[in-house]
């Protein structure tokens, strides 16, 4: 069984320099972030080609390191015209290039909405789904998946905001990236097992990667994140469902750094290893 990282956790470097360290580090893919992990080129909106796509793919496939995910974290619910304009075009730059990446998904979180007041909120979900609407036709267009991923305060933020969402969008080019430790906080994190349990009902059979991280209650009661085996997370019924329901899909590190990364894979490539054997 194997696990992937964020490939900005080995360190923001040069891309032949980082994709080697990844490997040395024992990941076989990562989730490539590329603005925040590479330095050594411009990957602002209309920099993209094939060419650059194919360069940095390259170098991460000769070290043995495959590109599983690219993260293109941009807002998609911004009513600033010229932000959302900017966000949704240069997540549709990273949809027409991901394939020279060797990625077949372009991961987001969809964006936090500034207030709570229901007349807004009604005006973030119109944004979300005119982005999304634009941003289907572009993958189906170029065969990539978009994976959604949900996330504490932003618009979609429960396993039942994401159904509603992906409900919407039956192509296959829509997925989710599952992080269960995302749905929960301290209104919930006493009910994980429910929440997990929810959240595979309802979006198990669109689930195209996973992220692994933890979460451990503070003296306060407030669950903060930490390294995957290092919580309280109910890792044996998320590893149960993960592989009944997506058996050896991509699952990849986060919250973790250089002291404690390689105790958290071999966590989660035993937990999924004995979660195998019982599917």
């Amino acid at each position: 069984m194997t696990v992937g990282i964020l490939a900005h956790l080995a360190g923001s470097r040069p891309y032949r320099e980082l994709a080697k360290e990844i490997a040395a580090r024992g990941f076989p893919y990562v989730q490539l972030a590329l603005s925040k992990a590479i330095t050594d080129a411009d990957f602002s909106l209309g920099r993209l080609s094939p060419g650059l796509g194919n360069e940095v793919g390259g170098a991460f496939s000769e070290q043995g390191v495959r590109i599983a995910v690219l993260g293109c974290y941009a807002s998609l619910i911004d009513l600033d015209d010229e932000i959302y304009r900017h966000n949704v075009e240069r997540f549709k730059e990273h949809l027409r290039n991901a394939r020279h990446f060797g990625a077949p998904i372009v991961a987001t979180e969809v964006g936090v909405p500034p207030a709570k007041d229901s007349a807004l909120l009604k005006k973030h979900w119109n944004r979300l789904y005119a982005a999304m609407d634009e941003l289907v036709e572009e993958a189906e267009r170029w065969g990539v998946t978009i994976g959604l991923e949900a996330a504490q305060n932003h618009l979609i933020d429960s396993p039942e905001t994401m159904a509603q969402t992906i409900e919407r969008y039956p192509s296959s080019c829509v997925g989710v990236v599952l992080d269960p430790c995302n749905m929960m906080g301290s209104h919930n994190f006493d009910r994980q097992e429910e929440v997990i349990r929810e959240a595979f009902r309802l979006l198990g059979p669109r689930v195209v990667s996973a992220h692994a991280k933890d979460l451990k209650r503070d003296a306060d009661g407030v669950p903060r994140e930490t390294a995957a085996g290092s919580g309280e997370l109910r890792y044996d019924l998320f590893f149960e469902l993960l592989e009944k329901q997506k058996p050896l899909g991509f699952v990849t590190l986060e919250a973790v750094t250089d002291e404690n990364m390689q105790d958290a894979a071999r966590f989660v490539a035993e937990g999924r290893a004995a979660a195998r054997k019982q599917a």
